[in-house]
């Protein structure tokens, strides 16, 4: 939105622009050489240099400390800005110092600018704070010693021995920068008297002597690998050397290895391995940075020993968006942008003609003092603007100017502004034509903006000459936004008007969407999920009635979490309409409508009625049990009745035997019994017969079978056999699966009555 209505101004003022705004490269002033670091000699000369391009005259003046140098014998300017001291001392007479930090400053008629702060220090050289101490080296083994002055500027360290220069050439030598010596191999040729010998610009200093003492070889012995000295942290700025020395010990002599504790190569380009293990690093960078491992490995096994030192590398700021110079009409926005980077991250500061810049009004500094922000620039806005980027490791500068377009007969400032809201997308401004210079207007150009926006957010829409009015679509519902306007000729600007602030209007909600579930024959669930889009909803309302009836039930009103409503008590035979709306405090939404029959869905329901085949099945086969298990229980008694009735079957043919032949002896009755048992195993036609032949013969007299089974059990059981046994049972019983010839002998065999009978008999 933002995009397209800010292509408006450049297509209405093309030409308007390209007639005022425009950047006068020969009115920069910039500084072609500005002042560096130097370290001075004392009660030596002193030359700092500056050189400034711009358009003359230019004048240049030098402050230390902030405050400015006055020209004297002891100070001299240049034509070309350079600044000479003449005698440089750290402490004068009066206790001064020409120590500090200097700046250079040009000024022409476009404003002013300021260099780079150059620190300026006196070359000095302090006493030793470590001092070589004796050391007690066995043969082939490792000597050390170290110093530590320090001075500026840096002190060289250098070594003798014996009071002669150590031999650099032999290889079992090692001078580190830091002030260490490191002897391998140790012999007893090496045994002596060791100084360290310091020296800089500020003169030379010998450290006190150490003695070197070699004993008797013990290499053959087994030691285990030990690191004596391991990397020590170092902070370092860019294109500086790092040395991260390690000196390890043990038999036999044990390996050196560098890493890095991150797991990223260390790389080949500008290292090197000093001596048996130390490693430098020329031209360090930042990507140097961080932890490095020395590790001493015994050869030819895992056995190892490590130690690790970090290396922090400074960057000093340098700029990655410059400001640039820009030209504006009066009462509009200049922006400036300055974008630094640096380790550690540099920190940004402004001047306005070597000033610092203060912000407020309608100066604005936002993202990290990186956006300069004037509005409704006048002629006091227009000079040199600087951005200072500085850190630990050093600082830059660049600058940029402001011009400030202005022209006679210039348009007044609109008058009247208005806002008046139309929707809550649109808003209308309107406005009166300026009370003087309006025979130039050529058109207006109206500012907008969210009132809760930063003025660098506002975008601009060109209106017509002729029209007082705009209305700006496609706003945000319920936003505030402010407004101002600008009339423009050939020549230039007016100031802007005054601000106008309105607010659109409220947005009802979007239709929710509905879904229905019918329930049952009178139930319908009405489901909804509200709509992202437009307004915020406060709740919702629910209507229904019967499809093509005037009159809605409801509204009934769900607050704004609902998502849910059962219908009761609804006709199953017809068709309901529903309906939903959202509603918020700017009113009702548009509404979302269903239309759902109970009818189908009852006769949907009768149709595809569920079937539970499983129960079905399951209470078949309980019932088939049950039938299955009456049949063999009913089966049980039977052939239990059956045995019961064949059983006593034998003794009902041995009692009419009896009477028959009264005067049969036990073999008698044996062989009756055996041929009552030949009937009872013939074919069920043959049973038929003999029991019938039974049932028609004479019955027994009660007084001869109580003779023959005495006791009333007998009497009783005869009679129970003969009530037992009729035709219709005998007939439908298979008596050729039953075996009772050997029950019913040992019947009588056992029978106390058959005794009596054979007694009597006898």
């Amino acid at each position: 939105m933002a995009t397209t209505r800010r292509c408006l101004v450049p297509c209405f003022l093309g030409i308007l622009l390209n007639a005022l705004i425009g950047v006068m490269c020969e009115a920069e002033l910039s500084f072609t050489l500005e002042p560096s670091d130097i370290i001075a000699v004392q009660e030596q000369p002193l030359m700092l240099h500056c050189q400034v391009d711009g358009i003359p005259p230019i004048t240049t003046q030098w402050r230390r400390g902030g405050l400015l140098l006055t020209q004297d014998q002891h100070h001299t300017t240049f034509i070309n800005g350079s600044l000479l001291i003449g005698r440089f001392q750290k402490t004068k007479s009066d206790g001064s110092s020409d120590e500090g930090d200097y700046e250079c400053m040009a000024q022409n008629s476009f404003g002013l600018v300021v260099s780079r702060k150059a620190r300026i220090q006196a070359a000095t050289m302090a006493d030793f704070h470590v001092q070589p101490e004796t050391v007690h080296a066995e043969e082939s083994g490792v000597a050390r010693f170290q110093c530590q002055i320090h001075g500026l500027p840096e002190p060289v360290i250098s070594w003798e021995k014996d009071g002669r220069p150590v031999d650099t050439k032999d290889e079992r030598y090692t001078l580190l920068p830091t002030g260490v010596l490191q002897i391998t191999g140790v012999c007893q040729e090496d045994s002596g008297k060791f100084c360290c010998v310091a020296h800089n610009s500020a003169g030379v200093k010998h450290s006190t002597d150490a003695h070197l003492t070699v004993s008797g070889s013990q290499s053959s012995v087994y030691k285990e690998p030990m690191i004596l000295v391991g990397p020590e942290n170092l902070t370092l700025t860019v294109h500086q050397t790092a040395i991260l020395e390690c000196v390890a010990t043990g038999f036999p002599q044990p390996i050196v290895s560098w890493s890095r504790l991150d797991g990223r190569p260390i790389g080949v380009e500008g290292i090197q391995v000093l001596g048996t293990g130390n490693l430098m690093i020329s031209d360090v960078g930042v990507q140097h940075s961080g932890v490095y491992v020395c590790a001493a490995n015994k050869p030819g096994t895992r056995v190892r020993r490590t130690a690790q030192g970090r290396l922090v590398v400074q960057a000093p700021a340098e700029f990655v968006q410059p400001p640039q110079s820009v030209a504006r009409p009066v009462g509009t926005t200049a922006i400036f942008t300055c974008q630094a980077q640096g380790e550690p991250v540099p920190q940004l500061t402004w001047l306005k003609n070597g000033q610092i810049l203060e912000p407020g009004g309608h100066v604005k500094l936002r993202n990290n003092n990186s956006t300069l922000t004037i509005s409704g620039i006048s002629q006091d806005d227009e000079a040199i603007y600087q951005c200072i980027a500085e850190n630990s490791a050093g600082s830059t500068q660049a600058s940029a100017r402001l011009t400030v377009l202005w022209a006679d007969g210039l348009p007044g400032v609109p008058a009247h502004v208005r806002a008046e809201a139309l929707s809550p997308t649109s808003i209308q401004v309107s406005w009166r034509e300026p009370e003087q210079n309006t025979q130039d207007i050529i058109g207006y150009v109206l500012h907008i903006r969210k009132t809760s926006d930063p003025l660098e957010m506002e975008y601009q829409e060109a209106v017509s000459k002729v029209t007082l009015q705009q209305v700006i679509g496609d706003l945000g519902p319920s936003t505030s936004y402010t407004f101002y306007v600008k009339a423009y000729t050939s020549r230039g600007a007016s100031k802007p008007s005054d601000s106008a602030t309105e607010s659109t209007l409220g947005e009802v909600p979007a239709p929710p969407s509905l879904f229905t579930k019918v329930m049952d024959s009178s139930v319908v669930q009405a489901m909804w999920e509200p709509s992202s889009k437009m307004g915020q909803h406060q709740g919702f309302r629910l209507y229904y009635r019967r499809a093509h009836t005037p009159v809605f039930t409801g509204p009934i009103t769900f607050p704004r979490n609902a998502t849910h409503y059962n219908i009761t008590q609804l006709d199953p035979a017809l068709v309901y309409e529903i309906k939903l709306l959202a509603y918020n405090q700017h009113g009702d939404g548009n509404a979302t409508m269903r239309f759902v029959s109970l009818r189908e869905a009852v006769e949907k329901s009768v149709l595809n009625t569920p079937c539970d085949c499983v129960k079905d099945d399951q209470s078949k086969t309980s019932t088939t049990g049950i039938i299955i298990g009456i049949h063999i229980g009913v089966t049980c008694i039977i052939f239990c009745v059956l045995f019961l009735i064949f059983s006593y079957r034998g003794r009902l043919m041995m009692c009419k035997t009896v009477q028959a032949t009264p005067q049969a002896g036990r073999s008698a009755v044996l062989e009756s019994s055996s041929q009552g048992a030949s009937g009872l195993n013939g074919t069920a036609r043959g049973e038929m017969e003999v029991n019938g032949s039974a049932a028609g013969k004479t019955r027994v007299d009660s007084n001869e079978l109580e003779r023959l089974f005495p006791g009333p059990s007998t009497r009783d059981t005869c009679m129970v056999i003969s009530y037992a046994l009729n035709d219709t049972q005998l007939s439908t019983i298979p008596l050729d699966e039953f075996t009772l010839e050997r029950d019913a002998e040992t019947q009588f065999q056992e029978s106390p009555s058959a005794g009596v009978g054979r007694q009597d008999q006898g």
